[in-house]
């Protein structure tokens, strides 16, 4: 029979092991999806089935998330400064590897019941930026991989770009080329691997 302190032990590990799955650390060569996945090969699996799901590319969600968070977890804006020294309060509730604000999670985990959903966890980040971008698409009539459209959609909002806000934001146009530029090299990336990152998990590379 188990003792009260090796319960202990073994929950604490598997605590332990829920936590590493929830979050890991960036990937080291983050401008090539296919060791991205060969170093984080459950991360494929989370992207392709939020590909399947809300039918946005593989290689956009991925481009998405290296433009808002470096594939950082935990990531945050940076405090603004108090007499330009002092740290001070955060610009938004921006948070996780999408950087989606408080009020727009609180919507995704509403409209997919997902209330357990989490900014930190790979897989739930994926999950909602194929969401959001099926969203913008259907209500925009925008192509499903029009990575530089969805982007400004992203960060304006669906009401946002039907007012062309972003017309003035020549730095958010120049993100929107970035992400659009990345989702095609990772796209023309994944042709090369993806047949290798699609066995199973129990079968080598």
């Amino acid at each position: 029979m188990m003792s009260k302190a090796s319960l202990r032990i073994g929950l604490l590990l598997l605590a332990a092991l829920g936590l590493g799955a929830c979050t890991s650390s960036p990937p080291s060569q983050a401008e090539n999806v296919c060791e991205i996945f060969t170093e984080q090969r459950g991360w494929y699996r989370d992207a392709k089935k939020a590909e399947k799901r809300w039918g946005i590319p593989l290689s956009v969600l991925m481009a998405f998330t290296f433009q808002e968070s470096s594939f950082q977890a935990r990531a945050k804006p940076e405090r603004t400064r108090l007499l330009w020294v002092i740290p001070w309060r955060r610009p938004s509730t921006a948070y996780g590897y999408t950087q989606a604000l408080d009020s727009t999670w609180r919507e995704y985990q509403r409209a997919t019941g997902r209330s357990r959903a989490r900014r930190h966890n790979f897989g739930d980040a994926m999950d909602f930026i194929g969401w959001y971008n099926r969203r913008s698409a259907d209500q925009l009539g925008l192509p499903r991989n029009d990575a530089y459209s969805l982007y400004l959609a992203y960060h304006e909002g669906v009401g946002g770009f039907r007012r062309g806000t972003y017309r003035d934001k020549r730095w958010l146009q120049d993100a929107a080329r970035r992400v659009h530029s990345r989702a095609y090299a990772y796209q023309t990336q994944l042709a090369g691997c993806e047949r290798r990152l699609a066995r199973p998990w129990w079968r080598p590379f």
